[in-house]
């Protein structure tokens, strides 16, 4: 069985993973026989409220983003398209390229946003009879994201590469494997919308229902009194199921894109299409590698949820790294030259090890620093007792601590596999760490599920048993999801470093001098753009909070009885602030990180834009930690006072509230979307290598 057959079969094993798992959801009945009439209609209602929020705001957005698909698309086309160039490099290869991958990306949401709140209420509904029964509800849920995006971004790769290579068998393979980098490029440019626009809604909805809701009324967080509360559920899918999964597309389109365009330079691979579809065979074997996982993924009544979802990780992280090494004897060269260094075929598999276990570790790292099981967590909580000022201090220091293992790990990681693989081996080593993005993202979305589905319990009334076990399953996500976000740093980091080895090695560009005024200069202002960046998204979460405050703070005022449960709130109008703002504050962002490449490209050249990747790269993947941490830490402060410490209502637990709303846009807006930047920036500069090498550096030439 050739290498090609093996990845079209494990694309369609995921999507039918994820019809099957839809299905077992879908299929699970809301009111069980004997239930409370009036109980059911308002799970009915309030889910209903959730879903159609949820899936307007995609709707609208994706609307927007349409528009500038097409924009892009064409640009591509333009600036790519070469009818005189003895190279395949016409622009409307690689403009279909990119039209695919954003389409996909944008159906994955869709598909996936679609489940999980249809799979909200019914964990809520199985949350009645047991943990075991609500646990597996949730899991079947993110299921269809976890599988149903990892198929389909397989599916579409493979088969833009059987159009390419069949029509056109003559040509170079290094071009086409350029032109089909658009796909990843398509994919995050979706990816980066929707980590910002999502991020924007659910962090103003989080914002305003705290500020007013538990600092000033003093009402539990999802209370139905409080008029934010339908618009923070719609976040939680909008930002975590929707902008995660689209985050995660891109990083395994665009590390598959870097390693297919580094390789195809090599003959040997080229030649080879078993080899040089090697790639794409990591993303495929971690298919069945999540699916065995999934199957076994049970939780009794009072069992530790947590430790169930972290052994997911580390099975299928084991078989996959058991699995690869049979696929590696069989599939890959024994030996090729890239770039005058002679690689070998273990040397690539060991270069998957090394980026498989270090996500893994980097992820434990987070873990220690965002959990309330350590000690780092322990100490803003305690710091909580001298106000919020000191604990926004602690959670501050705690971040830009948490970033330097992480940060050591990912150097012994670039490092050995440069060593062994050169840059096709950190490429591979990037794919290694997102290879079981099956599972990673199945957590991942899990996690909203469980969220969704407490706040659904608690505007029910359905007792404090349900909410009870809920909140254990939420409390598991919360921790993955800070294990998730770590994982999503470090491959973006390697996926960053690998399309900017792509680009360099298309280009051909040597002598990058750190010295050379011009990419020092790029180095400095590529630096200088995570923080930008940071400081743009950080200011539409403030914009969009403070709308929203001021309308939970009318409406309290202004409709009476809402305290007294007399009256209802006007849900509808918080979900639209949410929508309106994120669509409106996530345009800047957008345009600065899709047109800074081109531009710099263009205007000054690929050297000086070499240093603003390099310099985009190296501090946006510190800042992107620390930010993540810190919210994660503030978060779990606040837990933890709420469970163990000084309790709801203490002037420790406001002091937490505090830090947690300053940590919220930082940990699931700021932090998350700078993967993003660097991702981008560098797929962006590959796609466009060929304008560059033509016609780049305008300034620079008028001056000489």
């Amino acid at each position: 069985m050739n290498s090609v057959t093996i990845i079209l079969s494990m694309a369609v094993l995921a999507i039918l993973t994820a019809v099957v798992y839809a299905l077992k959801v879908t299929r699970i009945k809301v009111g069980a026989e004997g239930g409370k009439a009036e109980e059911t209609k308002k799970l009915l209602e309030i889910s209903t409220a959730i879903s159609e929020g949820a899936m307007a705001f995609l709707i609208r957005e994706y609307k927007t983003i349409s528009l500038f698909i097409g924009f892009m698309a064409v640009l591509i086309f333009l600036l790519l398209d070469n009818p005189e160039s003895e190279n395949f490099h016409d622009g409307i290869f690689t403009a279909i390229a990119f039209i695919s991958g954003a389409f996909i990306s944008c159906l994955s949401g869709f598909i996936g946003m679609k489940i999980a709140t249809a799979g909200n209420v019914r964990t809520a509904e199985a949350a009645k009879n047991s943990m075991q029964n609500a646990f597996r509800v949730a899991f079947d849920s993110g299921a269809v994201m976890g599988f149903g995006l990892v198929g389909l971004a397989v599916l579409g790769m493979i088969t833009l590469f059987l159009i390419y290579t069949g029509t056109f068998p003559e040509v170079n393979k290094l071009f086409l494997m350029e032109s089909l980098a658009g796909f990843g490029l398509g994919g995050s440019a979706v990816a980066l919308f929707g980590r910002v626009g999502g991020g924007i809604y659910t962090k103003a909805a989080d914002v305003g229902a705290d500020l007013v809701g538990k600092v000033e009324k003093g009402i539990p967080e999802d209370d139905p009194r409080n008029p934010a509360t339908i618009a923070d559920n719609v976040g939680d899918n909008v930002g975590d199921v929707a902008g995660m999964g689209a985050d995660l597309f891109g990083s395994c389109a665009e590390a598959t894109s870097a390693a297919l365009v580094i390789g195809a330079t090599a003959s040997a691979l080229s030649g080879n299409t078993d080899a040089l579809l090697y790639p794409l065979l990591i993303s495929a074997f971690g298919i069945p590698a999540s699916l065995l996982t999934s199957l076994i993924a049970r939780v009794k009544e009072g069992g530790n949820v947590e430790k169930v979802l972290k052994i997911q990780l580390w099975v299928s992280t084991v078989i996959v790294a058991v699995a690869m090494y049979f696929v590696t004897d069989v599939f890959m060269t024994d030996s090729f030259e890239i770039a005058g260094k002679i690689i070998t075929k273990w040397n690539v598999y060991i270069s998957l090890l090394v980026g498989l276990f270090a996500g893994m570790f980097i992820g434990l790292v987070t873990e220690y620093y965002t959990s309330h099981s350590y000690k780092p967590v322990r100490e803003v909580a305690d710091a909580s007792n001298t106000g919020a000022a000191t604990n926004i201090i602690y959670g501050l220091a705690l971040g830009y601590q948490s970033s330097v293992i992480p940060v050591v790990l990912l150097v012994i990681t670039i490092v050995t596999a440069n060593l062994l693989g050169g840059m096709y081996g950190i490429a591979i080593a990037a794919l290694g760490m997102i290879s079981t993005i099956a599972i990673g993202l199945t957590i991942d979305a899990y996690g909203p599920v469980s969220d969704n589905a407490g706040g659904i319990a608690e505007m029910a009334e359905l007792g404090k048993e349900v909410r009870n076990r809920t909140d254990t399953l939420d409390a598991a996500g919360n921790t993955t999801a800070a294990i998730g976000k770590g994982f999503a740093i470090g491959s973006a980091a390697l996926t960053s470093l690998a399309l900017f080895a792509a680009f360099i090695t298309r280009t051909k560009t040597t002598g990058l001098d750190i010295l050379n005024a011009e990419v020092f200069g790029g180095l400095l202002f590529g630096a200088m753009l995570p923080f930008i960046f940071t400081a743009l998204t950080m200011k539409s979460v403030g914009k969009a909070a403070k709308d929203m405050v001021e309308e939970v703070r009318r409406q309290f005022k202004e409709i009476p009885g809402i305290m007294e449960r007399k009256a209802k709130p006007d849900y509808k109008r918080c979900v639209d602030i949410s929508t309106t703002a994120a669509l409106r504050e996530m345009i800047l962002p957008g345009l600065l990180v899709l047109l800074t490449p081109i531009i710099v490209g263009y205007l000054f050249g690929i050297k000086s834009l070499a240093g603003v990747l390099a310099g985009a790269l190296v501090s946006g993947v510190v800042l992107a930690i620390s930010s993540a941490n810190s919210g994660g830490g503030w978060d779990n402060a606040k837990k933890y006072i709420e469970k163990i410490a000084g309790g709801k209502g203490s002037d420790q637990h406001k002091a937490a509230v505090v830090g947690d709303t300053v940590g919220d846009p930082l940990k699931d807006t700021s932090g998350p979307s700078i993967n993003i930047l660097i991702k981008l920036m560098a797929i962006t500069s590959l796609v466009f290598a060929e304008f560059f090498v033509q016609h780049g550096g305008l300034i620079l030439r008028l001056f000489h």
